[in-house]
């Protein structure tokens, strides 16, 4: 793999409301043009949290343009070639996947669903900072691996270490 290649990371879940729009703006802003980072579902729930969109407005990342999307939109013809595909839910690892053109590495980065917790305002907000942070931390490492210097074997073993973190 190339140093100075970009890398195409899409990151899937059900709904393509919270978990998968937030790992999509963290890599973009933690792979420093070195990722383009894409986010979409297989079944969208049609909007963006407003806890994702608070909790990256936290962060200091921009959520313009942030829309829940489906994954179809990544595996026709005119779609970016994908070199990752990580998904962030159980239910998204689960699922029939569409044909990804190009064979892309791929990785389940479960993380417990922030949107799914009830209770308060207060704990809403606690359970999408603790996902951003999963996140955060899984997406640092990712971005801090050598994958000019690594072989595919190593890459999809490393990519799939760090999910179990």
């Amino acid at each position: 793999m190339s140093d100075n290649k970009v890398y195409h990371v899409l990151f899937l879940c059900t709904g393509n409301s919270a978990r998968s729009i937030m790992a999509e703006k963290l890599m973009q802003h933690w792979g420093r043009g070195r990722f383009m980072a894409y986010s979409a579902g297989s079944f969208p729930t049609g909007k963006v949290n407003p806890y994702a969109i608070e909790t990256l407005q936290a962060h200091g990342l921009s959520t313009e343009g942030l829309r829940s999307k489906r994954w179809d939109e990544f595996s026709g013809a005119d779609a970016p070639h994908i070199d990752f595909i990580f998904t962030v839910c159980d239910n998204a690892a689960g699922e029939v996947c569409p044909v990804w053109p190009g064979h892309p590495m791929t990785a389940h980065w479960g993380v417990e669903d922030p949107a799914a917790v009830g209770g308060s305002d207060e704990d809403k907000r606690t359970a999408f900072r603790q996902a951003s942070l999963y996140l955060e931390n899984r997406i640092k490492l990712f971005a801090a691996l050598p994958l000019d210097k690594l072989d595919r074997l190593a890459t999809q073993q490393e990519i799939q270490r760090i999910g179990t973190l």
